[in-house]
Order: C-alpha cells, then structure tokens, then sequence
C-alpha cells in the first residue's frame, strides 16, 4: 500500500482516517447516495482532486502562483467537446479530443513558461493572469467554434449516455446506466492521476522542486536549472489539468466558458488548495472535496437549520439559505485559524511533533 501511495504516509492518524474515508466514500457514492445530484457531485469532486493537486504542483511544491490554471483547464474540455458537437462520435473521437486539448496544454504552458518565467514572481502571476482573460473572452467570443457564452451541448459514447443499462436489473439497488459507468471511468482516471501525481512529488524531480521552492538561488547554485525544472512543473501542471477538463466535458455533456474558464473558478482552485494544505497533494484532495460538498450541501444544510430554529430570534435570519457564501467564507476563516498550514499540511506538523 506504502508503494502505491510513493512511500508517503500521510503521517498523522487523523489525515489518514480523512483520506480513506474520502476513497471509500467516492467509490461507494452511487450506492451510498442515489440520485442525480449526488452523482454529480461525487464525480466533480474527483474531477477537481485532479485539478487541485496539479495546480499544488505548480503553487506547493515550486512556489509558482498562476493564475492560468483554467485556461488548460478549458482546453481540455473544449478538445472533446468541439468535435463531439460537430457530430463525430465514438471513444476514439473523445480519446483524440483529449489529446488534442492536453498537447494544446502542454505547448501553451511551456511556452508561457520559457518566456515568463524570469520575470519576477508577480509580473509572472499578471502574465498568467492576462491569458486566462484572454482566452475566457476567446471562448466567448468565438462562437462559430466554441458556441460563445451558449456553450456546446454534444452526444457521448452510448457507453456513458443516460438511456445506456448495463443490466437490465439493478445491482445492489442501483441500476448501472450509462451516468454511473461514466462516473467510475472518472474516478479510476482521477485515481490514477492523482498517484502519478504523488510519485512524480516524491521522485527526485520533485525534491528538486521544493529546493527551488525554498531557495532557487542555493538551487541553481547545486547545478539544477532552475527554469527548465520550473517549466517542467509548468508543462506538467498543465497536462494533468487539461484531462481534468477534458473528464468535467464528458461528465457535463457540455461546456462553456462559465464552466471552465471563469476566474470564480480559479479562486475555488486556489481556495482548495489552501485550505487543503499547499505541498501535501492529500490536501489538494481534502481541499477539493470539502469546497465542492460545501458549495453543493451548504445551502440546503443552511435552509434546514432555518426551519429547526423557527421558533428562536434571529437564527433563522441568520441561516438564512441565501446567506450561504458568508457562512463559507466563516468556514474558510476557521480552517485557516484553526489549521494555519492547511488541514494535511497542520495535521502532518503535528503528526512529525508527536
């Protein structure tokens, strides 16, 4: 199991128990959970596990603060969405999408890397910036291809469509259609990814990008190159993000620049990297998982809450449901206190202190 997980234990009991809570509760979702709803949820949480452990890689593990994390994002998704909505089909189509929209990202970010890199971090962080609206206002504006703020709706494989039925009776009480097959396919590429991921942090690729984190000039003093190393981490981010978008396509059966592009989108990325803990990828996950459940369950916790205390002053103002977002930015305000290093991040200080 140590092997799998690259030798990195999470170090802390508690972050142990959260992760394989985490892991059982996603594979056992669709049983645990019925519905659409939660089904939707389960698969953008492993979506977005993805999409913030690469993004931990360029702002934990090499001290990188991008902000065009979206745009590969983007790219994936539209890379299967396009041909899809012009009326190709079959898994080869979605599998050449994907590529496509990867080899797009993996160009787009080394030449963003080799070019901005050597700038200072925050003329860096404005460049990233300036692509990421650059290329939102691309997708909006381009509607012959992209279908502009409409978005593309498109057909999938029959394989994950929702009339598809594996078994003409239900397994265990759930019936595995098309949605269902599709979310597993999701959670077993979002699986592998994130242990790719983890190995890659824990190679010696990833020690040297720590060092560049902690001290570029001690690093480049040692022989490393810096830059390539840090376009590297750049490339790869950006490969690992667009396969994010290009399983959000597939999972939506639709895409738009709100969806994939939006700088609120990039927030909720940056968000769940914080609270889950920047360097520890377990954090990304914890993060991700977390942020999702609560944009997701907040609000109807929040409606319930104002029924229970009906009776009592103010409480039910207060858990008003449309106040949801204050009591997030509460929830934020509490981990950072609470867990100033991130929920993995604090954990894994105490675990080592211990």
């Amino acid at each position: 199991m140590m092997r799998l997980l690259s030798n990195d234990r999470p170090g802390h009991w508690l972050l142990a128990l959260l992760l394989v809570g985490l892991l059982l509760g996603l594979l056992a979702a669709p049983f645990l959970f019925p519905g659409t709803k939660a089904l939707a949820v389960a698969a953008r949480i492993a979506i977005f596990i993805v999409l913030a452990a690469s993004y931990d890689i360029l702002l934990g593990y090499t001290g990188i603060v991008s902000f065009a994390q979206t745009t590969f994002f983007g790219l994936g998704a539209y890379g299967v969405a396009i041909p899809l909505a012009l009326g190709a089909s079959g898994w080869a189509v979605v599998a050449g999408g994907a590529a496509a929209g990867i080899g797009a990202s993996l160009v787009l970010a080394l030449v963003m890397a080799l070019l901005s890199l050597r700038v200072r971090a925050i003329f860096f962080s404005m460049i990233t910036l300036a692509i990421a609206r650059f290329a939102q206002v691309l997708a909006a504006e381009w509607r012959g291809l992209t279908g502009g703020e409409d978005g593309l709706t498109f057909t999938v494989p029959r394989l994950i469509s929702p009339a598809f039925r594996l078994f003409p009776a239900p397994l265990l009480g759930l019936p595995i259609s098309g949605p269902v097959i599709a979310y597993y396919l999701i959670l077993a590429v979002s699986l592998a990814a994130f242990l790719l991921m983890l190995r890659m942090v824990n190679s010696p690729f990833g020690r040297v990008l720590q060092a560049i984190r902690e001290n570029p000039f001690r690093a480049e003093a040692l022989g490393y190159r810096t830059i390539l190393h840090r376009a590297l981490a750049s490339v790869l981010a950006a490969g690992f993000a667009a396969l994010a978008g290009a399983m959000m396509a597939l999972q939506l059966r639709y895409t738009n620049p709100d969806t994939t592009l939006s700088f609120s989108l990039m927030i909720d990325i940056l968000l769940m990297v914080v609270i889950g803990g920047m360097g520890t990828l377990y954090g990304a996950a914890l993060g991700a998982a977390l942020l999702v459940l609560a944009q997701y369950y907040l609000e109807p916790l929040l409606a319930a809450l104002a029924r229970l205390s009906g009776g009592v002053p103010v409480l039910p103002a207060l858990f008003d449901p449309g106040r949801w977002l204050l009591w997030l930015g509460v929830i934020f305000v509490l981990v950072v206190y609470f867990f100033p290093a991130g929920i993995a991040g604090t954990l894994r200080a105490r675990g080592r202190a211990a």
